[in-house]
């Protein structure tokens, strides 16, 4: 887009700013060069990429998403290792698109941002970053993750105890396991990858479970050496792969949208706790209470035998206190540690609760999200012009990767800098009342889904119950809705001047 720099050459002026290294970050990236924008900057307050796959490393961190399907389109691995790839691997997978697409001139590692703040007289935002540079771009992407603050609970006594105390997404590598006792809070998916890890390596390893999850097997396996050969020769055999992936991940939205239809799948998922947990006491610990899909599916193979080890309990009375030497549960056990293990996810109820973020007119992100985090399309929030989001409110996938409905969005914000340009436009906002409709739709959709109704409460939903995560529908209807901007949902001005017609 080729519009006015400023005169400050102190004050860098790129036309889009994107916060955030990850895959949402560097795909956006991709698809601007793609589309002939080359004034971009990529802020990173690390000092490498790759987002949560370089920030969580525990032991048998890997996807839950099959590898052909969780990599970009325009990007595939000719090369992955297994059906299921381990987080070495895909950050690997990430370095080397930001090589083979010569990012790393766009990206300025060590910085982190601050501050914004709309200009409301240059349609400018004014960024700001810990080390006290400006930045000045037209346009903001913010793609800083959804699942980046580790939620540390607040549990009685915690300062007490004197041992090694961490979370999984922050894994303490100084820790030697071998030969200590070990506690893990949280069953949830990391901790359902690392527990078979440690098991075995640890002198004991106490599992404290708050909630059962529902488990189906993960089709995981080494990738052969010929489909890999097929995959560098014919590439449609890949995408063939692709197609069933997606499809696999697919249907069970159906499902969570109308669940009625769960049963094949609870009934799938019984069956795997009735095959591989034989005995009837701790069968009854591990089945959930509540419909299949209101909680994240748990896809594993090796969970359920490694609590079946002798050198492994599960605890399901819940926390009363830590001690110096461990944690008191509920009925008065005490269960000595040497090390405690936080498996307990990410904080998601306002991932914007501690941003300084002011749009026009002085409306801050705290106050245009009193009553919940809300948008339009996941993208756009009204008051808060040429600001996008990667991942925003009610964007997340039921069931698809993460990487389609990221696509989906980057392609959405390239078409809205196309939309502001045909019309000559420096300000594009969504307009309040546009929200406002589709976030009606949005919530009278999601009302009868298993994420709102299936009897649980997971992180879909915040503090006052409201799903904020997740998209009332499949991945192909959300790649539907985000093919190309509808230039009436937005205000589209130049210096005063109403574009929007």
């Amino acid at each position: 887009m080729a519009f006015a720099q400023e005169t400050d050459e102190s004050i860098a002026t790129p036309d889009v700013l994107i916060v955030g290294t990850g895959l949402a970050g560097l795909g956006m990236a991709v698809k601007l060069a793609e589309a002939g924008h080359r004034d971009f900057v990529i802020l990173e307050k690390a000092g490498e990429v790759g987002g949560t796959w370089r920030e969580n490393t525990y032991p048998g961190c890997a996807c839950d998403v099959a590898s052909v399907m969780y990599s970009y389109s325009f990007a595939p691995n000719r090369n992955w290792s297994r059906m299921y790839a381990e987080q070495p691997e895909i950050l690997d997978y990430i370095k080397h698109v930001v090589k083979e697409r010569d990012l790393e001139p766009h990206i300025r590692f060590h910085t982190e941002v601050t501050s914004y703040e709309f200009d409301e007289a240059a349609d400018r935002w004014h960024v700001r970053t810990r080390s006290g540079q400006e930045y000045r771009p037209r346009i903001v992407v913010l793609a800083h993750g959804a699942l980046h603050q580790p939620n540390v609970p607040d549990l009685p006594g915690m300062d007490r105890f004197k041992g090694e105390l961490f979370h999984s997404a922050q894994w303490d590598h100084s820790v030697d396991l071998r030969g200590k006792r070990v506690a893990v809070i949280g069953t949830g998916s990391s901790a359902v990858q690392f527990i078979p890890r440690i098991a075995g390596v640890a002198a004991h390893v106490d599992v404290f479970q708050r909630n059962a999850h529902w488990v189906l097997p993960k089709a995981d396996r080494p990738l052969k050496h010929l489909e890999r050969r097929l995959f560098a020769s014919l590439p449609f055999v890949q995408r063939l792969y692709r197609l069933a992936a997606y499809w696999t991940h697919e249907l069970p939205v159906l499902a969570f949208l109308n669940p009625k239809y769960l049963g094949v799948l609870e009934l799938a998922a019984k069956r795997t706790l009735e095959k591989q947990v034989p005995d009837p006491e701790l069968r009854a610990k591990l089945t959930p209470t509540y419909r299949i899909g209101c909680k994240r599916i748990l896809l594993t193979n090796d969970y359920f035998p490694a609590l079946q080890r002798p050198d492994v309990s599960l605890t399901t009375s819940g926390i009363e206190e830590f001690t110096e030497s461990g944690i008191r549960t509920k009925d008065g056990e005490l269960h000595e540690a040497d090390v405690v293990i936080l498996a307990t996810g990410f904080s998601t109820d306002n991932r914007c609760a501690s941003e300084h973020i002011v749009g026009r007119g002085g409306l801050t992100i705290q106050e245009a999200w009193r009553d919940g985090m809300t948008a339009h399309l996941g993208t756009t929030v009204a008051g808060f012009p040429n600001l996008f989001m990667l991942m925003g409110p009610n964007s997340g996938g039921g069931a698809q990767s993460i990487l389609f409905v990221i696509e989906a969005q980057v392609h959405y914000i390239v078409e809205c800098l196309k939309l502001m340009r045909s019309r000559r436009a420096t300000r594009l906002e969504v307009r309040a009342e546009v929200q406002q409709r589709f976030n009606d739709w949005l919530h009278a959709k999601l009302s009868g889904s298993v994420w709102n109704s299936g009897g649980c409460h997971s992180w879909f939903l915040d503090h006052r119950g409201v799903n904020r995560q997740s998209w009332p529908g499949t991945g192909t209807s959300y790649w539907r809705a985000t093919r190309r901007p509808d230039p009436q949902a937005f205000l589209l001005t130049q210096g005063g001047a109403d574009r929007s017609r």
